[in-house]
């Protein structure tokens, strides 16, 4: 488990197979983490804190977070524009 925190900058919007999710991919996410397998994060997305969140694997080696749209609302955004991240493996 590790300690650290990443932070970065992300857009709302990860496609897969074709289909745009609303989630946000964690950049260097599989060395970070140190594995490609789903993890449990603690997220922070602007001002909106996740606890204890599945960091899903997006099928091209990296992790991405589900924002529902109840978190989308909370921040006012949507597909497509940009949020700031902090993540945290539990």
């Amino acid at each position: 488990m590790s300690d650290e925190t990443l932070r970065f900058d992300a857009v709302i919007g990860v496609d897969i197979k074709g289909e745009t999710w609303s989630c946000v991919e964690i950049p260097g996410s599989a060395e970070f983490f140190g594995t490609g397998r789903a993890v449990r994060v603690d997220a922070t997305v602007d001002e909106v804190t996740l606890t204890n969140v599945g960091a899903m694997v997006t099928g091209r080696g990296g992790h991405m977070i589900s924002l529902s749209a109840k978190v989308r609302k909370a921040l006012g955004k949507d597909i497509g524009d940009t949020v700031a991240v902090t993540v945290t493996q539990r």
